[in-house]
């Protein structure tokens, strides 16, 4: 393939990751991935274990969503019960949790909170044991590391929050679709591994309603693949596309149905909370603010990807990243989210132009990151299509990021949400650099740490 200009984009990233590692090399090197998941998955799960052993009062959202889980543990899950949900998002997340109370049958907090920290074990052991049978085995360990690092998991894992079920559906519905998809001749099993890929990426829509975007990313990702199938293999595959599809797509249209739109009627209303309104409407500061918080963790996660940068091709990226920073920076106020970075922010104002300045360079850092990343893309587009999970990826981002052109009311886009996406950014960084470098430990760890103390914060009352 001809190239552009210099690249310095490691192919063997990418034409590697496609097959089953079976040589010394890479076995070796996922057992180093499953290492490294294991530890912070027992650190995590030690963390909120005793966080939910010694803290047993609400905290940050757990007075909302309480509600809903005591509603459906007590009176069952009904049409009647849907329709009077408090919360934003999706009764699947709260069934989960509820079902939990149900089976514990202790006080309701406790086990509303257990629940959540279960649905993280499932999906852990989930990507385990489903990418070490799959085609992609590093990247979808890629994926589970940035995940169990990201800021809010932690918190998300020891408090009544509606992630960590969502992201059980979201990511293995999404590893078991992929893998179903990316083979141009599915047997029976495959076929059924097909199916429940996509009901399970319906149900996580039923969850947190982001996932939208998972559906038309597939559908994109379909046609896409359709058309380097040849003509003799296209019908039993389309076939099991378009059911896969179509199971996706019932839960969705049921919850439609039921509440006449894709938001709870509460909160359509606003009747949910004091001051916050959400519903189908036109925003379109929010796609913004999606696009620069998705690049913002991109940066910890790739930026092994930055040193391969020739430095001859640095300059102009650099130049535009920096105009960018200021710019960023003077309309902060419009881009800036609930969330550890507005706080960073807001400290440094105490400084004369701080947050100004730290906003300019955190945002010049996150442009130039993006360009990079684009570019090198760019320059292996071949590769990027003959690797699913990353071509699944990118679509599902921007899906995501272009569905909030959609989101109106005046709730704003806490970096929170960013934690569903989490998986995808993972697929991405660890597609274009798969190795586990001494620098991106360091920076896991720094997540790491950054994740423990936003729980344990609430336990002291800060």
């Amino acid at each position: 393939m001809k190239s552009t200009g210099p690249s310095t984009f490691d192919a063997t990233a990418i034409t590697t990751l496609p097959v089953q590692d079976s040589n010394t090399e890479g076995r070796n090197c996922l057992g180093r991935y499953r290492k490294f998941i294991l530890l912070i998955l027992t650190l995590n799960i030690i963390s909120a274990a005793l966080f939910i052993g010694l803290t047993n009062r609400p905290v940050f959202d757990d007075p909302y969503n309480i509600v809903d889980v005591q509603r459906y543990a007590h009176t069952g899950f009904s049409i009647a019960t849907v329709l009077s949900q408090q919360n934003p998002p999706g009764p699947s997340s709260f069934l989960w949790m509820a079902i939990g109370v149900r089976l514990l049958g202790g006080e309701v907090l406790r086990d509303a909170r257990i629940a959540a920290l279960v649905s993280w074990v499932i999906l852990s052991v989930g990507v385990l044991v489903g990418a070490r049978f799959g085609r992609f085995p590093r990247i979808w360990y890629g994926a589970l590391l940035a995940t169990l690092i990201f800021p809010h998991s932690v918190t998300a894992t020891g408090t009544v929050l509606t992630e960590g079920p969502a992201l059980v559906f979201a990511v293995l519905g999404s590893l078991a679709w992929i893998e179903f998809i990316s083979r141009t001749r599915p047997t029976a099993s495959c076929l059924l591994l097909g199916m429940l890929g996509g009901l399970s990426m319906g149900i996580a829509v039923t969850c947190r309603q982001y996932y939208l975007a998972l559906l038309p990313a597939a559908g994109f990702f379909a046609l896409l693949q359709s058309r380097r199938l040849a003509s003799i293999e296209k019908f039993r595959w389309s076939l099991g596309v378009i059911l896969s599809l179509i199971l996706a797509s019932v839960p969705v249209i049921l919850l439609v149905m039921v509440w006449r739109g894709i938001s709870s009627p509460g909160m359509a209303t606003g009747t949910s909370y004091d001051m916050w309104q959400a519903g189908v409407g036109l925003n379109v500061f929010r796609p913004a603010a999606a696009a620069f918080y998705s690049c913002l963790y991109l940066v910890p996660l790739a930026f092994p990807v930055l040193w391969r940068v020739h430095h001859q091709t640095r300059r102009r990226p650099l130049l535009v990243a920096s105009l960018g920073g200021i710019v960023v920076a003077y309309f902060g106020s419009f881009l800036l989210q609930p969330g550890p970075l507005d706080k960073l922010v807001r400290a440094a104002s105490r400084l004369p132009h701080g947050d100004f300045v730290l906003l300019a360079l955190i945002a010049t850092l996150t442009i130039y990151t993006a360009i990079a990343i684009g570019r090198l893309l760019w320059n292996e587009r071949e590769h990027v299509m003959s690797c699913p999970p990353l071509l699944f990826a990118l679509l599902a981002i921007g899906f995501f990021i272009g569905e909030q052109l959609g989101v109106g009311g005046n709730l704003p886009l806490y970096d929170r949400y960013l934690l569903q996406f989490a998986p995808f950014f993972g697929v991405v960084a660890f597609s274009l650099s798969p190795r586990l470098t001494r620098y991106r430990l360091l920076a896991f760890a720094a997540f790491s740490v950054i994740s423990h103390v936003m729980l344990w914060r609430y336990a002291f009352g800060t």
